[in-house]
């Protein structure tokens, strides 16, 4: 098949690099714009360019790709699909009109739950014990098209969203594969998604990474995996940021203290906070200009003390030190 395809992120590369494996004519490989990035602010290329510079297959990037003039681009190519994944733009109609079979979009969730652009942190933030894969025919509402096929798995329990966000990317690639086969022959489903049973995952702000030790263990837990490694989950000690690299469920069985407050100091399992319902143990942290450490080495060096709230910013001093 005759494809242009549209993404920008890692978790487009496995279907680019799939599609190449499968022998489809990828005709063109649209991205975004190179981006300052880092400490330094330079230039970093997208994963999709280094990875269709690789392949050696035709690269275009595009600030954006609602122009009248890559629409006549793409109706000299002649596609019979175009594909996107994680491209980052919003497709105006007469693209998706444009390739003879359809647009398609490989999509990080089971929708119509979890519909946006962060399905993957959202997903476990709130708790899920299942996620997925999905492939749909594309519309001009957002993530809102026909569904062709879905693919499940489990969460870990213990899996952050970086983690999963790799695993949904292959799983994602293989169902690409699938779905193009039902294309061509022409059989590919069309399902319409449950409107009642919409759910959305919004763009993650910085501050989403926040621990609010006030929520119940579970929670808690779930926000610190949800955001890793991405804002990067964080408190406040003694008015400054604390990074939560990583963490583990504690006793929720009940509250047995107030949230915030430093219950145990064990070298082996961490710092153990109270949180609204329980706890939660602080394994792995990145205090404000150092680098990353387990607990035991943050006890010794900032001599944290059971009995204390020191999770706090620095304009609350409620917390005590």
């Amino acid at each position: 098949m005759r494809i242009v395809f549209m993404g920008t992120p890692d978790f487009a590369v496995p279907s680019l690099r799939k599609l190449s494996e499968a022998g489809h004519d990828v005709v063109l490989v649209v991205t975004q714009p190179d981006r300052p990035a880092g400490r330094g602010r330079a230039l970093r290329s997208p994963p999709v360019k280094d990875a269709a510079t690789a392949l050696g297959l035709p690269l275009e990037q595009h600030e954006t790709v609602n122009t009248d003039e890559f629409v006549r681009r793409l109706q000299a190519l002649s596609p019979d699909v175009i594909v996107v994944a994680a491209f980052g733009q919003i497709l105006r109609e007469d693209i998706l009109e444009c390739p003879a079979l359809g647009a398609i979009n490989v999509h990080a969730s089971l929708l119509p739950r979890f519909r946006g652009v962060a399905p993957i942190n959202w997903v476990i933030m709130t708790g899920e014990a299942e996620t997925g894969v999905t492939t749909m025919f594309m519309a001009k509402r957002v993530d809102a098209g026909e569904i062709i096929l879905t693919r499940k798995t489990p969460i870990a329990d213990n899996e952050t969203a970086g983690e999963l966000y790799d695993r949904l990317a292959a799983m994602g690639a293989d169902l690409l594969i699938e779905t193009l086969e039902l294309v061509d022959a022409g059989t590919a489903p069309r399902i319409a998604q449950d409107k009642g049973l919409v759910t959305y995952a919004r763009k993650l702000r910085k501050s989403d990474g926040e621990v609010d030790w006030s929520g119940d263990a579970g929670r808690v837990y779930d926000r610190v995996r949800g955001t890793t490694p991405w804002p990067g989950a964080f408190t406040w000690y003694r008015g400054k940021v604390l990074r939560v690299l990583e963490a583990a469920r504690g006793d929720d069985s009940g509250r047995r203290g107030e949230p915030g407050e430093i219950l145990t100091l064990d070298v082996e399992r961490g710092i153990e906070v109270a949180v609204g319902d329980g706890s939660v143990w602080l394994t792995r942290l990145r205090p404000s200009g150092k680098g990353a450490m387990d607990a035991a080495s943050f006890v010794r060096g900032y001599r944290p003390k059971v009995g204390t709230r020191p999770f706090a910013r620095s304009d609350d001093t409620s917390g005590g030190q």
